[in-house]
């Protein structure tokens, strides 16, 4: 049994955000578990190579849905990374940040466009928009994640924005600014043509700090629980670490739900059809969410 003051599962978007930012304090230890590999493959810094890794089993969890009612009970395909740096060391890079007003269904819990924009201006280094009229105040130069525009100028892209232009529609610049609706081109978190994943924004600058251990390859099987509090975390393997302080579960939307449910942490009945002792009874855990009433 492996002691430390964080632990974080998961080491993709958001854990090696989290990793970068935790180990500032040298005084905290924290530990980074990722059921993937290391990010070393050249299909993950090569931007083509995400069509070497979406549609199959390399550095991707590759997952099936369920039937969906909705749609006439087809089985989505819903790709998500499996390595350090997640589903942005395979994704197609596109940095397009969502419409303010979809914040604001979440500003009741803090999470409102005004909340969040500081913190998408520190984290970015945008190499191309600068703060022009349609961009005041909403990007930033000085941060970790690196934001330019595409190398891929194919002429066909160019015939299609000028194509919807002709019909009427507006030439959009900077899909991250004021003004959403148009077309035009989206920018890519890439670095002279290169992917920049959250891996290798956050991640890989700080690998060096002694108060960080980073372990690949395995996979959590449940977080362990003392009275609703959780104490750490049971690998597949069989490995246990504990954490002092908190475990922070951030393996993305899919396992994240599922580890909790291996743990005994849901919905009773669905726990109990699976032969899973409760631990904590939590209505929602692996469901959809209800979504909030849109403010307009």
């Amino acid at each position: 049994m492996k002691h430390f003051d964080f632990i974080i599962v998961g080491g993709g978007s958001a854990g090696c955000v989290l990793a970068a930012r935790l180990s500032e304090c040298a005084n905290f230890s924290v530990l980074l578990l990722e059921a993937g590999g290391e990010d070393t493959s050249p299909l993950i810094k090569m931007p083509a190579g995400a069509v070497s890794m979406v549609p199959t089993h390399y550095n991707n969890w590759a997952f099936d849905t369920a039937p969906q009612q909705a749609m006439a009970n087809r089985i989505g395909y819903q790709p998500r990374g499996k390595v350090l740096g997640g589903s942005s060391a395979i994704n197609a890079m596109i940095y397009i940040r969502g419409h303010q007003q979809d914040y604001q269904d979440w500003a009741h819990l803090g999470w409102g466009w005004d909340d969040v924009l500081p913190y998408f201006i520190k984290s970015e280094n945008n190499q191309n928009v600068y703060n022009d009229s349609n961009s005041k105040d909403l990007h930033g130069h000085n941060g970790p994640l690196y934001v330019s525009n595409s190398y891929s100028n194919h002429p066909i892209a160019d015939a299609f924005v000028d194509a919807a232009v002709a019909l009427g529609y507006p030439h959009i610049d900077d899909f991250n600014g004021f003004e959403q609706e148009g077309m035009g081109r989206y920018q890519v978190t890439q670095y002279k043509g290169q992917r920049f994943s959250a891996s290798r924004s956050y991640l890989e600058p700080i690998r060096y700090r002694k108060n960080l251990t980073v372990i690949t390859n395995t996979e959590v099987a449940k977080v362990i629980l003392e009275d609703k509090v959780c104490k750490g975390i049971e690998t597949l393997d069989g490995e246990t670490y504990t954490a002092e302080k908190e475990v922070l579960l951030s393996a993305g939307a899919i396992k994240s739900p599922q580890i909790l449910l291996l743990s005994g942490v849901g919905p009773k009945e669905q726990l109990a059809k699976n032969n899973i002792k409760l631990q904590h009874e939590l209505d929602g855990v692996g469901q959809k969410p209800s979504r909030p009433p849109r403010l307009c």
